[in-house]
Order: C-alpha cells, then sequence, then structure tokens
C-alpha cells in the first residue's frame, strides 16, 4: 500500500463504476472498515442504526435488482446496507443508558441526560425521529468511505435504490429498521470504468467556503 495524505487519499478515491469481481477485499481490511463504522461519532451516543454485511451472492443480486441494476453490488466483494432505527422508543434509548453505565459507571448525569433525550424525543412524530437516525447512519457511511480509502479499497456510495425492497430481503421491518444507504465495496475495473480517467469535479474553496472572522 503507497504512502498519501489523507487529501491524497480523498483525491484517490472515487465512486466506483466498475469493480473486479476477481479481486475479493481482504477480510482483515473489513474487519478494519466494520470498526470505523462502529467508532464514527453519532448524536448523544445513540448509535441509531445497524450495519448488515453482505456477501450472500442471491442476496446481493436480488437486491441490485432492486438498485437500478448497478453493478458494483455483486461484482464488489462486500456490500454494505446501513439501515437506521424506524423511531426513536424508551427501549432503545435505555440501552443505550446501561451501556453507557456499564461503561462509565452509574453516574446522575446520564439518568438525567438521558431522560432530556427521551423527554424531546418521544413525543416527535416517528418520520422526523427515522430522519434524524438516517443523518447518524450518513456519519458512520463517511468513516466507511474513509477507511476504505486509507486501505486502498474502492467503494460507492449508493441512494439509487427501492429501500422498501432492500427492506423486504433483508427482512428489516421486523427489526424496527429501514434501509437508507449502500456501499459496495471492491476493487476497481481501470479498463472498465468511465469515470476513472475524468478529473475530479469540485466546488472551487472560494465558492464552497465562507469565513467569518
Amino acid at each position: 500500500m503507497t504512502t498519501m495524505t489523507l487529501n491524497e487519499r480523498l483525491n484517490w478515491r472515487y465512486a466506483t463504476k466498475a469493480m473486479d469481481p476477481s479481486k475479493p477485499v481482504p477480510q482483515e481490511k473489513i474487519d478494519t472498515i466494520i470498526e470505523a463504522v462502529r467508532l464514527a461519532p453519532t448524536s448523544s451516543g445513540t448509535q441509531p442504526f445497524e450495519l448488515f454485511v453482505i456477501t450472500n451472492p442471491d442476496v446481493r443480486s436480488r437486491i441490485r435488482a432492486a438498485a437500478n441494476d448497478q453493478s458494483p453490488i455483486t461484482d464488489g466483494s462486500h456490500l454494505f446496507v446501513f439501515a437506521a432505527w424506524d423511531n426513536y422508543t424508551e427501549e432503545r434509548i435505555d440501552e443505550v443508558v446501561q451501556l453507557n453505565k456499564a461503561l462509565r459507571g452509574d453516574l446522575p448525569l446520564i439518568d438525567q441526560y438521558y431522560g432530556n433525550l427521551k423527554a424531546g424525543y418521544l413525543p416527535r412524530d416517528p418520520a422526523i425521529n427515522h430522519d434524524h437516525a438516517a443523518r447518524q447512519a450518513y456519519i458512520a457511511l463517511g468513516f466507511a468511505m474513509l477507511a476504505a480509502a486509507e486501505l486502498e479499497v474502492d467503494s460507492t456510495p449508493m441512494e439509487g435504490f427501492d429501500p422498501a425492497a432492500v427492506d423486504e430481503i433483508l427482512e428489516l421491518g421486523a427489526l424496527g429498521l429501514r434501509s437508507v444507504v449502500l456501499l459496495p465495496l471492491g476493487y476497481r475495473n481501470s479498463a472498465g470504468d468511465w469515470l476513472l480517467p475524468m478529473p475530479k469535479a469540485r466546488k472551487s474553496l472560494d465558492t464552497l467556503v465562507t469565513h467569518v472572522d
């Protein structure tokens, strides 16, 4: 693996359109990317999503059919599906409380903090809570993509799929989850990817950034 700076890694990565099915990603690299997902920050430390790591060829073929026939889903060696909570519930928040107490001690401020969280979240419309949970999953998606780039593993974030169909394939409804984004992982097929030779198209700093001093 070559030595590159963080920004060089970010310039190296792109939304890979063609992956080489003959080159599987080693399990140790997948494990490192999964750990980056686990360590990603989320609002109030709730981690309101689950990660499905799919290698089963039949399942990936069915998901590809529900995702506009995008080939990286089956040509990559692994498919990550980020599935967010369908709602915040007292039980789910209590699990977060118990985890905090187990690791940090039974501190009064923990009950107070998450009590306030319940007061704010539980009365809200479930759709608002799901949207909030989905945004936390996207933070973890970014960490996964960065970790993959660090390991020179290609990735392709995908929103172009039928969430209801993927939910049915993975039986997410019974788990209180809804799919929000896909991330195939693999290695680029340099000869077959139309996007690879193109320069990265990004706004200039002057256009994107406003400094308020």
